[in-house]
């Protein structure tokens, strides 16, 4: 399922019908931002959905895959989610 699909399987599930797709696709963002915002300080966790978080990820030696060269990648954040059992 997909961000378009999501939005379209709520506005059917909302009893009123009165909430626009537009509306609904605009309470996403809020919400994700907020998530993504939180989860910068402390993990976020939905019980039955799961926890989003950042990581920090390791600098390392990659390759391009064009020329071959040896190149450093540097560390950065990553944000991540791990869906719960």
């Amino acid at each position: 399922m997909n961000r378009k699909q999501l939005v379209e399987e709520v506005q059917l599930q909302m009893i009123s019908g009165t909430i626009t797709k537009k509306e609904i696709d605009e309470a996403l963002n809020h919400a994700f931002d907020l998530i993504r915002e939180v989860a910068h300080k402390e993990p976020v966790t939905l019980r039955g959905f799961g926890t989003f978080k950042v990581v920090t990820r390791k600098a390392r030696e990659g390759r391009n895959p064009k020329t071959g060269e040896i190149l450093t990648i540097p560390e950065r954040q990553a944000f991540t989610f791990k869906a719960s059992a």
